[in-house]
């Protein structure tokens, strides 16, 4: 009872961390949007993705954090958060590094496949790379909570699979490859339990060891 008391204590005060770091994350972007606006998002044609320009490669981290209008970064805001602290709240640790992964993978595959007259700015590939680790965590960590959230989440936000889709105008292609790194780090992050040790082999009596040995010698 004491132990169950204390893993809920854990996962409680995981939940209120994954709160606050999400807070801090859509602080940072409203925050960068306030210099980027007033600039004419002079910092997203910087900072934006600009595919196979090599000099712009490094650009795949800070564009995650620019956008291209309030009306961008207000409709990236809510399925961040929801999406975000859904990631986060079994462990701020690992949803960094999880974090980290959809950022890289998004980034890269944009600068790979996008048209190179493009450039990509805003979170929503942060945003499908967390909804595809929240989909398939459950599965791989095998846990029914987050199993549940899993199929919740597909339910309630049904309409984001039509964000993978090609589409005019929009930078799908960070959306499809935050997607892959989120599925991907479901599966590179995943709890590993190890493995049951294999029962020990009853112990012989060391008498009887012996005479059996004589006995079989004909002694």
């Amino acid at each position: 009872m004491e132990a169950k008391g204390r893993t809920a204590e854990i996962m409680v005060a995981e939940a209120r961390k994954a709160f606050w770091v999400m807070v801090g994350f859509l602080a940072i972007i409203w925050i960068v949007q306030i210099p980027n606006w007033l600039s004419g998002y002079a910092l997203s044609y910087q900072y934006g993705v600009q595919p196979w320009n090599l000099a712009r490669l490094g650009d795949i981290v800070p564009s995650a954090f620019l956008h291209w209008s309030w009306e961008h970064i207000e409709a990236n805001s809510g399925p961040l958060f929801i999406f975000g602290f859904l990631s986060a709240y079994r462990g701020v640790a690992k949803f960094f590094s999880v974090t980290g992964l959809i950022i890289v993978v998004s980034g890269l595959g944009e600068w790979f496949t996008a048209s190179p007259q493009s450039i990509g700015a805003g979170a929503s590939g942060v945003v499908f790379g967390y909804f595809g680790y929240i989909l398939v965590r459950g599965a791989f960590d095998r846990h029914l909570i987050d199993i549940v959230v899993g199929v919740v989440m597909a339910l309630c936000f049904a309409y984001t699979f039509a964000g993978l889709l090609p589409q005019e105008g929009i930078g799908w292609q960070a959306h499809v490859f935050g997607f892959v790194g989120g599925v991907a780090g479901g599966w590179l992050f995943r709890d590993r339990k190890p493995p049951r040790p294999a029962p020990a082999a009853p112990q012989q009596d060391t008498r009887a060891a012996l005479l059996k040995e004589l006995d079989d010698l004909g002694l």
